[in-house]
C-alpha cells in the first residue's frame, strides 16, 4: 500500500504530527507525493516546535543520562541511544522540508531530503530489530533531547539549520563512528558493526547534501562559507570540532578542511 499525498508539505506533516516510531518510518519509506512543484504550505498545516513523540523513552538531558555499563547491557544502551537518534533524523529531515521547503523554492532540494528521511527510516528500522534481537526495544531506557534543542535554536533560518545539524551535530558521528564499529568488533558483535557499516556510508552521503546546500544558500547570499559556518557554530554551540575528526570521511563528504582547520 502508497500513501500518496498532494505535495511534500502534507507528507512531511503527516510524519511530523505522528506520535508511532514504526507509523513514522512506514510513512517515510511507503510515502510518496503528486509532485514536487514548489507551492505555498497549505494555510491548514502549522509546523509543530516538535514532532509527536510516544510517551517512552523518558527525554532528559544529556548531563543526566546514566552512565553506560559494558558488556550486551551497554550494546543495548549503545544501539538504543544510537536508535533515538536516527528517529530525530526522521523528523529532522521532514521539518527541513516543511520549514524551508517552500522558502528554498527548489525541487531538488526537496527530493534530496525525502531520500535522507528514507534512509533515516530504514537505519532506524535495523536498529530496532537490532535491540529485538538483544532482548530489548525502543523506549526500554532514556535519551537524551540534545538534537531536538538544536533544532528548536535553528529554526528560524535554513543556514543554521544546514551548519548546525548535518554539519556539526552528524558530522560528529562521522567521526565517532569507526571507532565504535572498532570497539564492536572487539566484543565480537558483527551483526552490529554490519549495521554501523551501512550507516556510516549512508551518513556520509547525507553530511554531503548538507554541504551542498549549505554553500548553495551561502552563495546566493554572497557570503563566504568557512567563516560565516564558524560563527553560527560559536553562535549556537559555543564550541568548535573536537578530535577525533574523520578526515577521510569528511572529504569523502566534500565538507572541506578549512572548515575544521585554523579556529
Amino acid at each position: 500500500m502508497n500513501l500518496a499525498f498532494e505535495t511534500p508539505f502534507e507528507w512531511a506533516y503527516c510524519v511530523l504530527t505522528e506520535e508511532k516510531p514504526k507509523n513514522k518510518v512506514w510513512l517515510s519509506i511507503n510515502g510518496s507525493c503528486a509532485s514536487l512543484h514548489i507551492s505555498q504550505i497549505p494555510k491548514k498545516i502549522k509546523i509543530p516546535k516538535r514532532p509527536k513523540r510516544p510517551t517512552h523513552p523518558i527525554l532528559l538531558n544529556h548531563r543526566d543520562m546514566p552512565r553506560r555499563s559494558s558488556g550486551v547491557k551497554g550494546r543495548v544502551a549503545l544501539v538504543h541511544a544510537l536508535a533515538h537518534i536516527e528517529l530525530n533524523a526522521i523528523d529532522l529531515a521532514w521539518d527541513l522540508i516543511l520549514r524551508f521547503g517552500a522558502v528554498m523554492s527548489n525541487e531538488t532540494f526537496l527530493s534530496d531530503w525525502i531520500s535522507v528521511a528514507r534512509d533515516e527510516a530504514q537505519h532506524f528500522l535495523l536498529l530496532e530489530q537490532r535491540l529485538s534481537e538483544l532482548g530489548a526495544s525502543y523506549g526500554d531506557l532514556p535519551a537524551h533531547d540534545g538534537l531536538w534543542e538544536a533544532a528548536i535554536k535553528t529554526s528560524s533560518d535554513i543556514l543554521d539549520r544546514l551548519a548546525i545539524i548535518p554539519m556539526m551535530l552528524e558530522a560528529r558521528g562521522i567521526d565517532t563512528t569507526p571507532r565504535v564499529i572498532e570497539r564492536l568488533k572487539g566484543a565480537g558483535d558483527l551483526r552490529t558493526c554490519e549495521i554501523l557499516n551501512q550507516i556510516y556510508e549512508d551518513e556520509i552521503n547525507h553530511l554531503s547534501t548538507g554541504v551542498h546546500w549549505y554553500e548553495y544558500v551561502c552563495n546566493k547570499r554572497q557570503i563566504e562559507p568557512v567563516s560565516t559556518w564558524k560563527a553560527l557554530v560559536q553562535e549556537h554551540l559555543k564550541t568548535k570540532p573536537k578530535e577525533p575528526i574523520n578526515v577521510d570521511g569528511r572529504r569523502q563528504a566534500h565538507m572541506k578542511p578549512e572548515y575544521w582547520e585554523k579556529w
